[in-house]
């Protein structure tokens, strides 16, 4: 299999960088080719804007819709964003690696997302707009997981945790950013307490993550509901009789 392994760390020795070095050396154990995308590392250019649409469908007004589905239609992507859907599109399996600033990926992989998921790509796939999303799509079949370092404690994240359950607050990322074009997302990996982790909680995340990736392509994803299987009869809301009961972000998960 085709793995590619993204990591968002300025900092070489940091837990992020760690977890994506076990990665690497776990999946070409298995005998899997790996790719990596170290974004500090190439200096990824984080900001969406005019410059990447070298030529545009219309000069007058900036609409990204518009022009991404230009670029990616016509072969008008800068060299950089190309590389990445290349490495994409071979991909079996993607594996995010970054910490949790500010509740999310830092910025310069969010830039990564913005960049790459082009129209006609990841979204408003094959000209059909929201008719193949949320397991369906162009990365359909490809699997995903993120592997997040945390600062804080584990209990600051549990289910009446003062910041909120890790899952529903990556739920944006898992079910948004990966789901919607069609990818297996697992559940995710963590390493709680990562500002001021000691050698011995290094080796127990180490020895955790290493299971995770052994897995890869073993482990149940999470049940998100699909946008085509039934549970959405008009493409927009949970029909009636899907979770009666719920709302929020859970409802969109099988038997949670």
């Amino acid at each position: 299999m085709n793995v590619l392994l993204v990591h968002a760390h300025p900092e070489r020795t940091s837990v992020t960088h760690q977890l994506a070095e076990i990665s690497a050396e776990v999946l070409k154990g298995q005998h899997h080719e790996v790719m990596q995308s170290d974004l500090y590392a190439m200096d990824w250019k984080a900001v969406f804007d005019a410059r990447d649409f070298p030529r545009r469908a219309r000069e007058n007004r900036l609409s990204f819709i518009e022009e991404s589905g230009h670029a990616f239609a016509n072969g008008y992507q800068t060299p950089d964003v190309e590389e990445e859907q290349r490495k994409l599109a071979v991909a079996d399996a993607v594996i995010l690696h970054f910490p949790l600033w500010w509740f999310s990926m830092p910025a310069i992989m969010k830039g990564w997302v913005d960049r790459i998921w082009a129209y006609g790509l990841a979204y408003g796939y094959q000209g059909a707009g929201n008719t193949y999303r949320y397991g369906d799509g162009a990365f359909a079949g490809k699997r995903a997981l993120l592997a997040v370092s945390v600062g804080g404690p584990e209990i600051d994240y549990s289910p009446r945790g003062i910041n909120g359950p890790l899952d529903q607050l990556l739920f944006p990322i898992t079910h948004g950013t990966l789901f919607f074009p069609g990818m297996q997302v697992l559940p995710t990996f963590a390493v709680y307490g990562a500002a001021a982790i000691d050698v011995e909680g290094m080796a127990a995340a180490a020895a955790a993550w290493r299971g995770r990736v052994e897995g890869l392509f073993e482990d149940e994803p999470i049940a998100f509901r699909r946008q085509n299987g039934g549970d959405y009869p008009d493409r927009h809301v949970l029909g009636d009789h899907i979770a009666p009961d719920q709302t929020g972000l859970m409802a969109h998960i099988v038997d949670t």
